[in-house]
């Protein structure tokens, strides 16, 4: 007998290659944190659509005041590991470090 699996409460997309435009603008590990910092994408959270929404503010949000979303300590915690996860590999490919991306939760 399998478990089903569930459904996480807040979805969206892993981040594409980061459009680093080289030249002198910036390392591109700089580039990428703040590209990953603004980055958009559609966000659902418990089935609710938030289309092209910055990612990055929206999972603060939703960790400082997850009932207000309708979520679970747990649930917001999920979605920010999860970002952590999939943004920190983004982020890792263009020389940067993830830690800086956990790090900006705690600002």
């Amino acid at each position: 007998m399998t478990t089903p699996t569930r459904t996480p409460a807040v979805t969206f997309p892993a981040p594409r290659r980061i459009p680093y435009p080289g030249g002198c603008v910036l390392e591109p590990g700089p580039y990428a944190l703040d590209y990953l910092l603004k980055w958009r994408a559609d966000v659902t959270v418990q089935g609710e659509v938030h289309p092209d929404t910055p990612v990055f503010p929206l999972l603060r949000e939703l960790l400082q005041d997850p009932a207000a979303h309708g979520l679970t300590r747990e649930e917001a915690q999920e979605a920010q590991g999860r970002f952590l996860t999939l943004a920190g590999q983004a982020l890792s490919a263009e020389g940067g470090d993830p830690a800086w991306l956990a790090r900006e939760f705690g600002r």
